[in-house]
């Protein structure tokens, strides 16, 4: 993590740097060669310079730890801060293409541009696409958005200087207005980047799911796992560069509780292993299929241990004995109760000689029971 935060460091001083040069450059060019276009393009690199303070910056906060009032980390800042990058852009960009526009219109006064604007044009493209490169890389060895957002934005502004050296060009062979064109297509290409941008941010900021083929993905290999019996309400979101997983697994209702939460620690071993976007899952094991009522709680629900035991013990008290009952599971399914008694050992009842009758008669003494749905009999 460290070192990341160190080679990020590194290369936004040195994209800085080089963003402010390329912006003076093309902007005192642009101006002594009066070529629009170019001055356009170089306040296109000062907007790549604006990217990388703010990329600095939420970088920073970013990547802390999380801490008690950021339980899940702080990537949504480096989000938030990718979002009001998209918007400054495309503020930016309506004003570029009014401005174009204006002097389109008004192009009589405005002077042709000369030979020295595409030396810096040829400098531009040069340099942004080797800006471009080092930082896709760091960006996807980070696994960092903003960082890959901010490369593609150096790959724009290399596009951007190819648009003006084709407008510049077009301007000497005795077309004028094609410069403005291209001043135009400047501004449009930011406006495109800074949508992206935001569009982006505002779909993580409202918990937006990863596309239906990662998520069947997902679903695909948490079926691969021993055990599962079912996969259902897989609820995904994204928080920065990283891709959060919420799950309810259906196990065999009979296993122990130990098995089905080991089960679960299974699947997110093999989902953290198997994607590397994946950095937190969330299992709830369900011992049925319950995706229809996934969220609700039924008006009238099951009662727990305490009431069963003594609702059964009321009905039960002259069959069979408490004293006689080593141990009693309860399987909670669709709302109901499946009981499953273990008759102590030393039991000498008479009609325990034959537990099919006695299971019988405690189904029918507790018939009035509106939660039981069965009782099985079991001998230690």
């Amino acid at each position: 993590m460290e070192d990341s935060k160190k080679e990020t460091k590194q290369l936004l001083i040195t994209s800085g740097i080089v963003d402010f040069v390329l912006g003076v450059v093309k902007v005192v060019i642009g101006l002594f060669s009066n070529s629009y276009a170019l001055v356009v393009d170089g306040i296109h690199s000062f907007t790549d310079l604006a990217t990388d303070m703010m990329v600095w910056i939420f970088n920073e906060i970013g990547t802390q730890e999380p801490d008690e009032d950021h339980p899940y980390g702080h990537a949504r800042f480096e989000t938030f801060g990718t979002l009001i990058l998209g918007i400054l852009l495309v503020a930016l960009a309506a004003f570029l293409v009014y401005d174009s526009i204006m002097r389109l219109l008004a192009i009589d006064q405005y002077p042709a541009p000369t030979w020295s604007a595409l030396i810096a044009v040829f400098i531009s493209i040069a340099t942004k696409e080797w800006l471009y490169q080092v930082t896709a890389e760091l960006g996807k060895k980070t696994r960092s958005r903003l960082l890959q957002a901010n490369a593609w934005h150096h790959r724009t502004d290399s596009f951007s200087s190819i648009i003006v050296l084709i407008g510049v060009i077009g301007a000497l062979m005795g077309v004028p207005w094609f410069e403005l064109l291209a001043a135009i297509g400047v501004a449009l290409m930011i406006a495109m980047i800074g949508w992206s941008l935001s569009r982006r941010s505002v779909e993580e900021l409202v918990d937006t799911s990863l596309s239906e083929a990662y998520v069947n993905e997902i679903k695909n290999q948490i079926e691969h796992v021993e055990g599962v019996h079912g996969v259902h309400g897989i609820r995904t979101r994204r928080m920065g560069a990283d891709a959060m997983v919420d799950i309810h697994l259906q196990v065999d209702p009979s296993i122990s509780v130990s098995e089905g939460h080991h089960i679960g620690d299974w699947v997110i071993k093999h989902l953290l292993n198997q994607f590397t976007e994946v950095n937190d899952v969330f299992v709830h094991i369900d011992a049925e299929d319950d995706e229809d009522v996934d969220g609700e709680v039924p008006s009238k629900i099951a009662p727990l241990r305490r009431e069963v035991r003594a609702g059964l013990s009321e009905v039960w008290d002259k069959l069979l004995p408490q004293e006689h009952i080593h141990k009693m599971n309860l399987h909670y399914l669709n709302n109901k109760i499946e009981v499953e008694i273990f008759l102590a050992g030393n039991s000498e009842h008479q009609v325990f000689s034959d537990t099919d009758q006695l299971q019988a008669e405690l189904l029918k003494a507790s018939s009035q029971l509106p939660w039981l749905r069965h009782v099985t009999i079991w001998r230690d």
